[in-house]
């Protein structure tokens, strides 16, 4: 288990001032990644809603002193470390008042509401964008500002479904799948930061802030990569494969005796150390799968003969083999296999972040992959209380104010 890292380390963002008015996790993603790198991040929540949806989001709760749950859910943990959180409410003179006065000294806004929907506030892009020239104003939404679907709202299911790849996901023969997390919601998040930062560098060049204009459905469609460029290319509809690949084989899950493997073959030669150390050399000697074009064409002949033998082995005797043949293969982990192992823990994957109001003084966290050589990541801030810092951030407004 990796410790919150220094707070006193500079980070690359350092000096960074993000309004966050987003909420759930698209926005909340990018905001988080912002904060780790050294931004300043004020998270706006509802006091009429109790804060981010994703606080109500159990059954899993972080359990405070007296070993009842807070409104620190697992969910709302694993995207608001790194900020502070405010309760305002928009709807008023006084929480929109309190709104203008950040986005006055804010570099970044980023909101995730309905197009429009913060048009009657006098809290849309225009408005403020008009009043802080130099502001990055980001908004994520379902489908993106035009467009025949702005007004449809904007779920992580709704984008895989809509974008194409729930039908890329699951067994062959059956049903359209998601991804086993909100990942249309992550990604987009991750858009969102490389648009924020590109955005600020032209800031910094040239004094012009700028809107982004970012869609789950949009980011969702772009990241089907190969399979999206399959279908350009050919005009052939992709289909369902399970965890086959469309166009490398044998690249798939195959089971042993007492479970199942994941074996990668990314070329020819690979492919007969492959058929070898499974006691298969007959198939790598065939014409027929000479080359992966050809294994590609005679996929429902191969794959069959491979499963065959192969359950015919232990998880251990297959990983053993074929690492000994150089050939790319790997176990199938739990979450609590994948978070427990030896690569996890040398890597720091699972970072604790002291919490004073809770059960076991931290919450453990999944830590930011990013390594860096100078600026590290920085666990400065667990994830907050719904509205903790509201008195400590008007009052720093107030001081502002009055030297204004």
């Amino acid at each position: 288990m990796m410790a919150a890292s220094d707070a006193s380390t500079p980070g690359a963002l350092d000096g960074l001032f993000v309004l966050d008015l987003s909420r759930i996790l698209a926005g909340p993603t990018a905001t988080q990644m912002l904060g780790d790198l050294g931004a300043t991040v004020i998270k706006v929540e509802n006091p009429k809603t109790g804060g981010d949806d994703t606080r109500g989001w159990g059954p899993n709760y972080a359990k405070g002193l007296d070993g009842q749950p807070t409104d620190l859910s697992a969910y709302f943990m694993c995207a608001n470390r790194n900020k502070q959180s405010i309760a305002v409410d928009l709807s008023t003179e006084d929480g929109q008042d309190t709104i203008r006065q950040l986005a006055a000294r804010a570099d970044v806004v980023i909101e995730n509401y309905k197009p429009g929907g913060l048009t009657k506030y006098g809290l849309d892009h225009q408005t403020l964008c008009a009043a802080h020239p130099g502001l990055v104003y980001c908004s994520i939404s379902g489908f993106g500002q035009t467009g025949p679907n702005r007004d449809q709202p904007g779920y992580d299911l709704m984008a895989q479904g809509y974008g194409g790849i729930m039908s890329l996901t699951g067994a062959p023969d059956g049903a359209p799948m998601k991804v086993g997390v909100g990942i249309a919601d992550v990604m987009c998040g991750m858009y969102a930061t490389i648009g924020i930062l590109a955005a600020l560098r032209h800031r910094d060049a040239t004094g012009e802030g700028q809107h982004i204009d970012l869609s789950l459905v949009d980011a969702q469609m772009a990241w089907l990569i190969n399979e999206g460029c399959n279908f350009l290319t050919s005009g052939q509809v992709p289909e369902r494969r399970g965890n086959a690949h469309p166009n490398i084989v044998p690249y798939d899950a195959f089971e042993a005796s007492d479970g199942h493997v994941l074996v990668a073959v990314g070329n020819d030669a690979q492919f007969v150390r492959f058929c070898d150390a499974v006691g298969a050399s007959e198939l790598g000697a065939d014409p027929r799968f000479a080359t992966n074009l050809l294994r590609i064409e005679n996929r429902t002949t191969l794959i069959p003969a491979l499963r065959m033998q192969l359950a015919t082995l232990t998880k251990d005797d297959i990983l053993t083999r074929l690492r000994a043949a150089k050939v790319p293969c790997g176990p199938i982990h739990d979450v609590a296999e994948a978070l427990g192992s030896d690569q996890a823990r040398a890597r720091g994957t699972v970072v604790d972040v002291p919490r004073d109001d809770v059960a076991d003084g931290a919450v453990q966290l999944l830590a930011n992959p990013l390594k860096f050589s100078a600026t590290p990541v920085r666990y400065r801030r667990p994830p907050p209380r719904f509205g903790q810092d509201t008195d400590a951030v008007l009052a720093t407004l107030a001081s502002q104010k009055k030297q204004d």
